[in-house]
């Protein structure tokens, strides 16, 4: 059996833990970013049955290399045309998704997509929205540290 001489031991034990700790300390890091956003909505214009409306989004967060922004009418509106944006509805719920240009949103930087919809009856705002899951409360939260 060879012998290690202790000094050798003691280097390879404090970088084998010095790597276990910075890869647990980057783990915790990259899950306990702060997530973020605010949402306005403006109706540019409204007709008998018809509406365009402007949609910006504002990251408070880590920066986003992708979005996805969802909420659902109240009211029964439907988009029937988007721009800056893909946009998906299945009933009330509706996604829009980053077009290629502005896929990157900085912290603190806003993004915008504009839309045509219909309406019957009334036309009132979405109560809520969320990007990429996290509900735009128009403030930032992080969220509990992993144990």
């Amino acid at each position: 059996m060879k012998r290690v001489p202790i000094r050798r031991a003691l280097v390879a034990l404090l970088a084998t833990t010095v790597v276990a700790a910075g890869g647990a300390f980057v783990a915790a890091s990259a899950q306990a970013a702060a997530v973020g956003c605010r949402v306005t909505w403006k109706v540019t214009s409204q007709w008998n049955t018809g509406f365009g409306a402007d949609v910006a989004v504002t990251n408070l967060g880590e920066p986003l290399d992708g979005w996805t922004l969802r909420w659902t009418f109240p009211a029964g509106q439907t988009v029937t045309q988007a721009w800056n944006a893909t946009v998906d509805q299945s009933g009330s719920a509706v996604t829009a998704t980053n077009a290629a240009h502005n896929r990157a949103v900085g912290t603190g930087a806003t993004v915008s997509f504009g839309f045509n919809g219909t309406w019957t009856g009334s036309n009132p705002t979405p109560a809520s929205f969320t990007v990429n899951g996290t509900t735009c409360t128009g403030g930032t939260a992080s969220p509990p540290p992993t144990p």
